[in-house]
């Protein structure tokens, strides 16, 4: 085992040992890290900026200390001094790495920025809105009839309007009497009624008529990406969209790690609550440039999100959902200002709903899926798989709905896979492997083309060919089983076994090779033997746990499947059903839905009657708790297979002929994946 330092690089999850005293922009250099950089290493440009992080880290095997990165320096020092770091960040060429240590690379750092691909999907929503705009006359003042100018407003409203009782906080207090003077007693007024019986507050007030317009943001708040759509309130369209990863990232990559890191780390859920908000003040900000509005205009936001973030959000110590029985801090919708959670960007008075979650381990997000698609109105069973970091998974008609959830990892995101990297540009996002030549091609996000179609290179000059992202990588394992490159038990085979060159040896076993540009100091991109394993885990966590649902319905079969988030709108159903993600359907009955919980997200904000609606049906929901359901095991298990062990998928042999190799030397037998020496 090395004794060199261990450093470990989020969101990319790369790590590797260096020597004591390594600059960390040399590192993620050595490591294929994208950190940018454009002085030399000089610490004039700024682009280099990362943030250590320290205390237990328990998924990384590693405990970081205070002292784990070189002093601050006399560089750092004169840059800070002339034009600002901000609290915690270093610059990556003057910092030195002395001892194990998680830096994260933040995106404004990284060249290949993230794609944050939940774009907002097209629906019809009926709008009611719970934040209005009311234009009013509203009386003068009148020494003989002596009453106050909000009362005398709150009387305009119910008068003009039919508004009941009104209340203002201090803040608005301060500005209705200037405006109503300013206006010659003619105002718009912001007006938020919630659906529960509560007196409607006033967000906002102009003078004469306000045509600017209201809006608000439907967030979904994911374990990797954060994903916002700035929504007209009077029309429902969305005028912006945008995205960024979750800094939480560097504190763990899946939501155990977060809860481990608040157990193991006193004060380490404040950090996390604090990144996450600074991170949606910035993400608020940029939303607004984005579309060119002031954003004091936006007077709402709708929250969507597991229970860990959930709780982190609202600045909840997650620590009790890592452990059973998983109690939240409360499952109920929450109405409340957007100030109490720091939000300071939006107007100073904005209201936040977030909705409720269904249990321990099934959140707001899988509320708003359900919101969203109405599981509970179909007449025949759909399963819903809502993938990320975390699965959430429905299954249901008009008979009930079944809740579950299951710990994929970030494997279908890219990460932990030898090649991966988060969305981005010049990232591998498509594949296709001929079964005759097994040759690859591939396109790359930011082009349209193909790696062997005339024009690739000049369309990949400006971004090359950087790694294999999600998606990627994902069709990629199924294409390598189609090609007759992998068998069954996922061992990918020798040269000499598959017929081509490109399945080189590596240690014990073998990968798969896509694209070398090592000779010319570019990346060497494989599917590794570890790779298939990161995968196969995934997959079996996720086709478990909607077994585990088909069984608690004692059902064999489900009548169609509808994949959502930005999974389900890049990968094909073809390569799912082959890598057995999901339960043998008819291909024609397996859709996309985009990312339906961003858009329940939507219908929360612009209908105040969704609301009451959600808060009803998660009630109604039906919980079931993979951790301690003995079958998940037993599901798992049969679906390390590709597709399956025990399934025969009759569905998608109608479509795809699956060669059936075995690589398995015989010299040494498999057990739970990893290979084992006979005595």
């Amino acid at each position: 085992m090395s004794s060199d330092p261990l450093v470990i690089f989020t969101p990319s999850g790369k790590r590797g040992h260096v020597p004591a005293g390594t600059p960390v922009l040399t590192a993620a250099r050595q490591l294929g890290v994208d950190l940018d950089s454009v002085c030399g290493g000089r610490g004039i440009c700024s682009k280099c900026q990362i943030t250590p992080s320290f205390g237990s880290f328990p998924k990384h095997g590693v405990t970081v200390e205070q002292d784990a990165l070189s002093d601050w320096n006399a560089v750092e020092a004169r840059y800070d001094e002339k034009r600002g770091l901000a609290t915690g960040r270093r610059l990556g060429c003057q910092a030195k790495i002395m001892s194990d240590v998680v830096i994260d690379v933040p995106p404004e750092s990284q060249v290949h920025r993230q794609v944050v691909r939940k774009e907002a999907a097209q629906r019809d929503i009926t709008m009611d809105p719970a934040t209005r705009l009311y234009f009013v006359e509203v009386e003068e003042p009148d020494m003989h009839q002596p009453t106050g100018d909000l009362e005398r407003l709150s009387r305009a409203l119910s008068e003009q309007w039919q508004v009941g009782a009104v209340t203002a906080v201090p803040s608005l207090m301060t500005k209705l009497q200037p405006v109503l003077r300013k206006g010659k007693w003619q105002v718009t007024v912001a007006l938020h009624k919630g659906h529960r019986d509560a007196a409607a507050q006033i967000i906002d007030i102009w003078p004469g008529l306000h045509e600017g317009g209201l809006y608000g943001l439907a967030i979904d708040l994911g374990s990797t990406t954060i994903a916002a759509h700035l929504t007209d309130l009077a029309t429902g369209a969305v005028v912006a969209s945008s995205g960024l990863m979750n800094p939480q990232i560097r504190f763990g990559e899946d939501l155990m790690s977060r809860v481990s890191y608040a157990m193991m780390n006193p004060g380490g859920e404040v950090e996390m609550t604090t990144a996450v908000r600074e991170a949606l003040n910035d993400l608020t900000r940029a939303i607004a440039d984005d579309a060119a509005i002031d954003p004091a205009l936006i007077v709402e936001a709708v929250f969507v999100c597991n229970p860990v973030m959930h709780h982190l959000l609202l600045g909840l110590d997650p620590v009790e959902l890592g452990q059973a029985p998983f109690a939240l801090a409360t499952s109920e919708a929450m109405d409340l200002p957007a100030r109490d959670l720091d939000l300071t960007v939006m107007n100073p008075r904005a209201q936040v709903y977030v909705l409720p979650c269904i249990a321990g381990h099934v959140g707001a997000d899988a509320a708003a899926v359900a919101l969203s698609e109405e599981p509970g109105k179909s007449d025949d069973l759909v399963l819903i798989v809502d993938v990320g970091t975390n699965a959430e998974i429905l299954l249901g008609d008009k008979r009930g709905v079944l809740a579950c959830s299951s710990p994929t990892g970030p494997a279908f995101e890219g990460a932990q896979i030898s090649s991966g990297q988060r969305a981005a540009p010049g990232a591998i996002e498509r594949i296709e492997i001929d079964p005759i030549t097994k040759e690859p091609r591939f396109r790359v996000i930011g082009s349209s083309l193909w790696s062997n179609e005339d024009g690739f290179d000049a369309a990949i000059a400006t971004t090359g060919i950087t790694g294999i992202c999600g998606s990627g990588i994902i069709e990629a394992v199924a294409e390598m089983r189609m090609a007759g490159l992998l068998d069954d038990s996922g061992l990918i085979g020798s040269a000499e076994q598959t017929g081509t060159a490109r399945s080189i040896p590596e240690g014990r076993t073998h990968a798969y090779l896509i694209y070398d540009a090592s000779a010319e100091g570019g990346p060497r991109i494989t599917v590794t033997q570890g790779d298939i394993r990161a995968i196969q885990l995934a997959k079996s966590a996720l086709y478990a746990g909607a077994r585990l649902l088909m069984d608690n319905m004692d059902v064999d079969r489900v009548d169609r499947v509808v994949l959502a988030g930005a999974f389900g709108a890049h990968i094909s159903t073809k390569h799912a059903m082959v890598l057995g993600m999901i339960p043998d359907a008819p291909l024609d009955k397996v859709t996309s839905a985009g990312n339906a919980a961003g858009t329940g997200a939507r219908i929360a904000l612009c209908n105040i009657g969704a609301r009451a609606e959600i808060e009803r049906v998660v009630r109604q929901i039906t919980k079931v708790e993979t951790a301690i359901e003995p079958k998940f095991q037993d599901h798992f298990v049969a679906a390390n297979a590709i597709p399956h062990k025990t399934d025969p998928f009759p569905e998608l042999a109608k479509v795809v002929d699956l060669p059936k190799p075995s690589f398995n030397s015989g010299g040494e037998e498999m057990t739970g994946r990893r290979r084992r020496r006979r005595a």
